[in-house]
């Protein structure tokens, strides 16, 4: 298994896109709103990549898991972290992360940011085992309650010798 930077050369969104539909699925009909995963397609997987820092997790020739990372002011955005079922729960979803870490180190940015529906507890627990801690609640425009919660992992800084 190896974990690749999303480049000019790749072409299988269509298959990047059936694998993030796949690992989002459970979410159907226990979140509201629904993810913005569904409304993707190939062309629009395709745009974010030249927007963002993705990367894909490869077993073979078949794509296991991938992420979509985006620099902001103070921190990365961890986004469309996606592993298929049948692999979850088994460190590819760390292994990402950890390129997500080496990434902020990379970029000078002190934290990584992420954001989970207020429904899925186990997402939470699993966020909070890898470091992350809950910052904010928040709801999606035009709902009047909680739909999603900001979590952030801070970063240790970098040792510099002198």
């Amino acid at each position: 298994m190896t974990i690749v930077p999303l480049d000019h050369n790749f072409t299988r969104w269509d298959e990047l896109l059936a694998l993030i539909l796949a690992s989002f699925a459970s979410m159907n009909g226990r979140i509201e709103p629904p993810s913005s995963a569904l409304a993707l397609t190939a062309e629009s997987l395709a745009e974010k990549a030249k927007a963002e820092i993705g990367h894909v997790a490869i077993d073979g020739e078949k794509l296991i898991g991938c992420l979509f990372l985006r620099p902001e002011a103070d921190c990365l955005y961890v986004g469309k972290l996606a592993v298929l079922p049948g692999l979850q729960g088994k460190g590819l979803g760390r292994r990402l992360l950890a390129i997500a870490q080496q990434t902020a180190a990379k970029l000078g940015l002190p934290a990584l940011r992420l954001e989970t529906r207020i429904e899925l507890t186990d997402n939470h627990a699993v966020f909070a085992a890898w470091g992350f801690l809950r910052t904010a609640e928040k709801a999606h425009p035009g709902f009047a309650r909680t739909t999603f919660v900001e979590m952030r992992k801070s970063l240790a800084p970098p040792i510099r010798l002198t």
